[in-house]
């Protein structure tokens, strides 16, 4: 997924939304330091990209 088409968006801190799923997303793969409440709304979506990623390899097996 590429970042750089809404610059803007993505430039401010994270939405609630992003903000939930990453919370959800960190607790479900067991990495409870992947939440952080300051992070930018680009470095949110990165991490729920990877979370979700990771938990999809382990479901995988």
């Amino acid at each position: 997924m590429t970042y750089d088409r809404y610059p803007d968006r993505l430039q401010g801190p994270m939405s609630h939304g992003q903000a939930s799923t990453l919370r959800s997303l960190s607790i479900e793969a067991y990495q409870p330091k992947q939440f952080a409440e300051d992070l930018t709304a680009e470095e949110a979506a990165r991490r729920i990209d990877a979370l979700r990623q990771e938990i999809e390899l382990a479901n995988s097996f």
